[in-house]
């Protein structure tokens, strides 16, 4: 088989790269994409897109597989970026994470090498598993550092291209078989954050496009100016760091774009802060719709499931009803379902 690995200078890739290299089932070429913010926001911190390179080089000179360097900066820009900040000036918060495998990793790349390669091979942690000529998309044994949120719009097409080769494996095992395996990655520190952002931070990425715009912070309750924000975009649901407040803590629980005005509820009126339900659109069924009502949700990144009751809407939406409150539901980001150990799809939470 003819396999694509997308490397990135981490630990996870590199022993992706190491085991595919190991079972000898594999003719290996190895890509590291090179995207947009890398070079023309490269003032506004530290971007570690050379140093990645560097563990990248030495990654594959150690496994003799073959490197190329794909730039993806325009496509990275429309697909990504500019999406992203069109949801900021919604008042709303983006995933960029999430399009950026569904339209860069798995589209662009993918669409790019064509039929030259079978599979397309990564570090993720997740699983593929192909039953009745489906494929299903399954959760990984480590439930912490799982990425199947960020892989949830995917299609059949893409899917049954893709090699999750740590699939099996939890964070400390990648640890020790790297080490075991002596890669120039197997101490390097994980990753933090949005994945175009390297060590930039993100409200500065989104100073940098948007601006400031200052604005009323008000309590929901007394509807009393409390303070000033600098932009309803630096802000989402149910944040209460960075409001410059006293006497809270303080929660983010609404954003007016057209007045520029940040309501926010204080601690101790956590039902004021709390939703039961919320509808979602644009949903994205992986393998197609599910058979029962009755699944699990996450509402971002993270080991934490709800139990759940969806109805499908007549606009083709869903209506989410939750078995316990949550106080961080935000317009723009996805609500992805779970049945057991399959990530079944995603759906963008409305306002």
């Amino acid at each position: 088989m003819r396999t694509a690995v997308l490397l990135s200078g981490g630990v996870d890739s590199s022993l992706a790269l190491h085991r595919l290299q190991r079972s000898g089932d594999h003719r290996l070429q190895a890509f590291y994409l090179k995207i947009w913010l890398e070079d023309e926001l490269s003032f506004l911190g530290d971007c570690p897109w050379e140093e990645d390179l560097r563990y990248v080089r030495a990654c594959c000179r150690q496994l003799n597989v073959p490197l190329d360097i794909v730039p993806l900066q325009s496509e990275y820009r429309e697909a990504v970026i500019e999406h992203a900040l069109a949801e900021l000036r919604r008042g709303h918060t983006p995933s960029p994470d999430i399009y950026c495998n569904r339209r860069i990793k798995f589209g662009a790349f993918l669409n790019g090498i064509g039929p030259d390669f079978d599979f397309v091979a990564t570090g993720h942690y997740a699983g593929r598993q192909e039953r009745n000529g489906r494929n299903w998309l399954v959760c990984s044994p480590d439930a912490a550092k799982d990425q199947t949120y960020f892989l949830s719009r995917l299609n059949q097409e893409q899917l049954a291209r893709i090699l999750f080769p740590l699939g099996d494996l939890t964070k400390p095992e990648v640890r020790r078989l790297a080490a075991a395996a002596h890669l120039p990655t197997a101490q390097r520190p994980d990753s933090q954050g949005i994945c175009f952002l390297g060590r930039i931070q993100y409200r500065d990425f989104i100073r940098f496009h948007l601006g400031e715009r200052p604005g009323p912070i008000v309590d929901a309750t007394t509807h009393t100016v409390l303070g000033e924000h600098q932009g309803y975009w630096f802000y989402t649901i149910g944040q209460r760091f960075g409001l410059g407040l006293g006497a809270g803590p303080w929660y983010v629980t609404r954003k007016d774009v057209d007045t520029n005005t940040v309501w926010v509820t204080h601690r101790d009126q956590p039902a004021a802060r709390e939703r039961w339900s919320f509808t979602a659109t644009a949903v994205h069924w992986i393998t197609g719709p599910p058979q029962t009502r009755t699944l699990e949700v996450k509402l971002r990144h993270g080991p934490q499931r709800t139990p759940c009751l969806i109805d499908t809407l007549p606009t083709g939406g869903l209506q989410v009803r939750l078995a316990q409150p949550d106080a961080g539901i935000a317009p723009g980001q996805h609500a992805v379902f779970y049945t057991g150990a399959r990530c079944l799809g995603s759906g963008i939470i409305a306002d």
